[in-house]
C-alpha cells in the first residue's frame, strides 16, 4: 500500500532580498520560520554580543551559501 503526500505550500529557506538590511538572512529566517523580522534580527546581535566570532562566521557562511530568491 502506498500514498503520496501532498503539500500546499514548498517552503525554501532563501534570503529575503526586499526586506534586507545587510544582506536578508535574517529576515530569510524569520520568513522561513514565520516569526516577525525584528525578534530574528535581535536574536543575532544577541548572539553577536554574546559569541562574535561564531555568530560572525555562521552569518557569513549563510549569506554566501542561502539562495537569492
Amino acid at each position: 500500500m502506498q500514498y503520496e503526500r501532498s503539500y500546499s505550500v514548498k517552503k525554501t529557506l532563501s534570503k529575503d532580498v526586499h526586506h534586507k538590511k545587510l544582506s536578508g538572512v535574517c529576515a530569510g529566517l524569520a520568513k522561513y520560520y514565520q516569526l516577525p523580522r525584528l525578534v530574528v534580527r535581535m536574536a543575532a546581535i544577541v548572539a553577536l554580543i554574546t559569541f562574535p566570532v561564531a555568530t560572525g562566521v555562521a552569518y557569513l557562511v549563510s549569506a554566501l551559501l542561502m539562495s537569492d530568491r
